[in-house]
């Protein structure tokens, strides 16, 4: 099948996440799987930077908010085999750093005009208007800056000029959508001039639609105007349709649900780059397979020697928990610095952590690494290598998240023998199986879950696996049932496959 991905980033042109990881890793899967894939993304600077061979295939102008802006189609090979075909507006994308943030932390002040006709152009794009001579069979659209896809698309379908939209699509061969929710919690809001300004129609301004609680909301578009929903994970899937999970939309995923067009496909891994038996990150590799996960140990020693101050000591034999994710509270960074003070007074650990996010949540963990420079350890910012180092020399991963739609942490985590203590929601339930008596009996356990997302709650989880980590041969048990999963991008990708074909 011929497959047009639209997506805001694509590990590794662009990543702020793990949509990076999931564009890269489902779209060369389903290559692999002898589909024609397609990728889409805007033409940031960043992405261009990476690229060697650009061809131009269209040159056209659009107009939009009132400016008219001249577009260029530019198409470049991946080593995956995957087409890149990326919308460079300079006025828009041609910026440094990140791709939704300005210098100072804060939105683009215009990411509503940037995304709204990236996805009008993408549209385009899937219905040929730009004289590619290609139009892929489906398109799949993911998070709210490619949302307003499948309402583009289905606005071009009625002035095609049938009565009937469905007349139109079997007329037309036109692509079907198909619109995956990787966050719920990024809505896309705007306010009604912006609406406006892209030409949407009137009518669709109304609760029915796209209006959302007195805005309007890109991502609402994807869900009431794609053929289908998906979202990360099947756990998340049922969660977004309560009000703790559903951020004001659960009422519309109940009625996707029930209309048969809502189901969680859970995401895989790209077990090429996070594979500790050829991973470049890591100075010694290790495999289940071979038995050498007694490597770990002296990747810790690595490890501490990276991040240790060279004037510091520190005792490279105590238990060694991490934290690598973003510091905002979804990811319940709060609660592991109220954990920490416990931790450190009732265990011997110490405690490395990878990440960023808001500046009083950096400025209280850097507060705790001052105040026990010998056990906790702190880089502010993302490192890749430092975070496969991470993976491979630590001995727990803490994720205590409030909500987590799939997850690719707690995966790397386990296929690293790096046991992971999680909350139980969205793809951490589906993906960690709790070190139960029983489970360990029965040979499934592979982590440790939190039932509450609380302090008390994820210190009382870390010293139940402490308490394992102190059984060399239990622990080993567990590591070695943890890195015998699979959550490859083939799994994935059988499932995407197949709800495409349907």
């Amino acid at each position: 099948m011929r497959v047009l991905f639209a997506t805001s980033e694509i590990y590794p042109l662009v990543k702020t996440g793990g949509l990076a990881d999931v564009a890269a890793g489902l779209t060369t899967a389903l290559q692999q799987q002898n589909h024609e894939v397609t990728v889409i993304l805007p033409a940031y600077q960043e992405a261009m930077r990476h690229l060697d061979s650009i061809c131009e295939l269209a040159h056209f102008s659009i107009h939009c908010c009132s400016t008219e802006y001249n577009v260029r189609l530019l198409r470049a090979d991946s080593d995956s085999g995957v087409t890149l075909l990326l919308v460079d507006i300079p006025g828009l994308f041609d910026r440094p750093g990140n791709p939704y943030l300005a210098e100072d932390g804060t939105d683009w002040w215009d990411n509503g005009e940037r995304f709204g006709l990236f996805s009008r152009i993408a549209a385009g794009v899937a219905l040929n208007q730009y004289g590619l001579g290609w139009r892929p069979d489906v398109v799949h659209c993911n998070d709210w800056q490619t949302g307003l896809l499948p309402a583009f698309m289905r606005l071009l379908n009625t002035d095609a000029g049938s009565s009937s939209e469905t007349d139109v699509d079997v007329r037309l061969g036109l692509p079907r959508t198909i619109f995956t929710v990787h966050n719920l919690s990024y809505a896309g809001k705007f306010s009604h001039a912006l609406f406006a300004g892209l030409g949407l129609p009137d009518a669709w301004w109304s609760p029915e639609m796209l209006e959302f609680y007195g805005a309007f909301s890109m991502l609402k578009g994807g869900i009431v105007c794609a053929d289908y929903v998906t979202t990360v994970s099947p756990t998340y899937a049922e969660e977004i349709c309560t009000p703790p999970h559903g951020f004001g939309f659960e009422g519309l995923l109940r009625e996707c649900a029930a209309q048969g067009r809502l189901s969680g496909i859970l995401n895989g891994i790209d077990t090429q780059v996070w594979n500790p038996a050829t991973d470049r990150y890591i100075p010694y590799t290790y495999s289940v397979q071979k038995g050498r996960v007694a490597q770990k140990e002296r990747n810790k020693n690595h490890l501490l020697k990276t991040v240790v101050a060279a004037d510091v000591k520190v005792d490279g034999s105590a238990p060694l928990l991490s934290f690598i994710g973003r510091m905002v509270e979804q990811k319940g960074i709060d609660l592991l610095i109220e954990a920490i003070p416990a931790l450190l007074d009732e265990t011997n650990v110490n405690i490395v952590i990878l990440g960023s996010g808001q500046k009083n949540y950096e400025h209280e963990i850097l507060n705790l690494a001052r105040l026990h420079p010998h056990r906790v350890f702190v880089h502010i910012g993302y490192s890749e290598e430092l975070a496969h180092l991470i993976e491979a020399g630590a001995d727990i991963f803490l994720m205590p998240s409030r909500f987590e739609p799939c997850g690719l942490n707690q995966m790397y985590s386990l296929a690293y023998g790096t046991l992971p203590i999680v909350h139980a929601t969205g793809g951490l339930k589906d993906t960690v199986i709790d070190a139960s008596a029983e489970n360990i009996a029965t040979g499934t356990a592979t982590g440790f879950v939190m039932l509450n997302a609380s302090a008390d709650e994820l210190r009382r989880c870390c010293i139940t696996a402490l308490e394992l980590y102190r059984k060399p041969r239990t622990w080993q048990k567990l590591q070695k049932t943890a890195m015998s999963q699979d959550f490859g991008w083939q799994r994935s990708a059988t499932s995407y496959q197949n709800l495409y074909k349907a």
